[in-house]
This record gives C-alpha cells, sequence and structure tokens, in this order.
C-alpha cells in the first residue's frame, strides 16, 4: 500500500499525521496486508509530537510510516483548523481490539512484543478470550536495553516460522518506533504497530480514560493520576511546550517545516 498522499494529511511542527479515522485507517491495514506491503504504523499524539522536536531521527521515523494515526485529541484540533475535518482520534488501543474483532473472520496473524515480564502472554490470553478464533501465534518480552545478537538472532527466527500479520509493538515512544524502524524488513511480518500503553491496558494494569476525559483532550491527566512518578514530566513540561509552539505556528509566527 502506498502512503496516502500528502493531502490526507496534516503537518504538525514538521510532522506528518494523517487526517483519517477508525474506518479509513481499518481499510488502509487491510490494503496493505491484502498487497502484501511491509510497513509499520505509528500512533502519534503530543508526546511523539514533542519528542520528534528533539529528535530528528524520530521525526523522519514517524513520517516515514506506512500510516501515522491521531492518538491525541490536540492532533484532531489541529486538523480540524486546518480544514481536515474528516479527522478523528483513532487510538492505539482501540485500534488494536478493533483489528482482533477482524482477525476471526479475515484469519489474520499476530504478534505480541513488548511489556513486563508476562505481559505478552497475559495480553494473548486475555484477548484470545475475548475474541474466539484470535489467532496469535507468538509473544515475546524483550529485555529493557537493545537485543544482543543471540537475541536478535532469536526474534528473527520466531518470526520466521511464525509469519505473523500484525506484529504488536508495546513499548513506549520513541522506543518503539525507533524499534519499528530498525526491525520491520528484517522480520518476517507485514505490519507493525506502535501502540505503547495498549498492552498494560487490555491487561487491566492501567485503566483507560473515561470517553468524556478523550473528548475534552485531558486523557493525559488520568494517566498522570496512575503513574505521576513516570509521566509528570512528560505532560507538565511537554503539553505547554506544545500549546506555544502550535499556536506560534498556527498564527505564522513559526515557519511551517517541511516533511
Amino acid at each position: 500500500m502506498a502512503n496516502p498522499s500528502a493531502d490526507n494529511c496534516v503537518k504538525i511542527l514538521g510532522v506528518k499525521v494523517h487526517a483519517t479515522n477508525m474506518d479509513r485507517a481499518l481499510a488502509q491495514v487491510e490494503g496493505a496486508l491484502t498487497s502484501g506491503d511491509k510497513g509499520y504504523v505509528c500512533v502519534t499524539g503530543v508526546q511523539g509530537i514533542m519528542e520528534a522536536q528533539m529528535d530528528s531521527n524520530l521525526k523522519r521515523i514517524i513520517n516515514h510510516s506506512t500510516l501515522n494515526i491521531p492518538d491525541g485529541r490536540p492532533t484532531v484540533w489541529v486538523g480540524w483548523l486546518r480544514g481536515m475535518f474528516q479527522m478523528r482520534q483513532v487510538t492505539g488501543p482501540n485500534l488494536m481490539l478493533r483489528l482482533c474483532a477482524l482477525s476471526a473472520e479475515k484469519n489474520y496473524r499476530h504478534f505480541f512484543y513488548g511489556g513486563n515480564e508476562g505481559v505478552a502472554d497475559e495480553l494473548k490470553a486475555t484477548l484470545t478470550r475475548r475474541f474466539p478464533g484470535l489467532n496469535v501465534v507468538g509473544t515475546y518480552c524483550p529485555p529493557f536495553r537493545a537485543l544482543n545478537e543471540q537475541e536478535e538472532a532469536e526474534l528473527v527466527r520466531t518470526v520466521a516460522e511464525t509469519k505473523p500479520d500484525l506484529f504488536w509493538v508495546g513499548l513506549s515512544t520513541p522506543k518503539q518506533e525507533k524499534f519499528m524502524d530498525q526491525y520491520h524488513a528484517k522480520l518476517d511480518t507485514k505490519l507493525m504497530f506502535g501502540v505503547g500503553a495498549a498492552f498494560d491496558m487490555h491487561t487491566g494494569r492501567i485503566k483507560d480514560a473515561p470517553y468524556w476525559m478523550k473528548v475534552m483532550g485531558v486523557q493525559w491527566m488520568h494517566r498522570i493520576y496512575q503513574d505521576p512518578a513516570r509521566l509528570w514530566k512528560r505532560y507538565l513540561v511537554n503539553n505547554p511546550k506544545f500549546v506555544y509552539q502550535i499556536t506560534l505556528e498556527l498564527l505564522g509566527f513559526r515557519k511551517q517545516q517541511e516533511v
């Protein structure tokens, strides 16, 4: 599947976010799976955009993704301000559930990579109970560092034997994006998805925010309440920076960057 045209994207501080919605994103994923194209899907909100301001390699990775869905409500609001009124929030956890629901009919094969010890196996058990017929062909719990040669060879061999269609990466930004960039050509899988906290959310380790908080764009408050020690800096520093920089860009005081 070729990348959607630039007309279907919105540039936010130099980061390309596709002006999509859930149904359109699912159709693009299914099209890629049908055609056999290899690639990776990013799930980007304010955090990813702000991380990319400080890391040009991360910005390159996101901008070369097969699909970069608008995970955060503020990214959708910026899209609307730029005339992309069809744009809707598409969260990683929800995309994962929708694709799992389709999988029994389509016979898609899944692989779960990431999480703390045992999380990927628990995710497999949880989702196969929730979606009868879901085919999870493998799980892998990586160390909290780059894979060494032996671990990489083991992963490559395991994926070659199981040949998953969808390879889910449950790390954090920017680790998951950099992992997909490094490995999507090495692994015998079609599409990789960086879905961050989805593994912990679907196994009950963290709770999803209520719908009204997502609509109001304050989902981050729900996340920081559950894990303040780790997340306070991410949100209380990055969010004000984003508001300041995107306001300058929208008002024309900051030049819109090329992607």
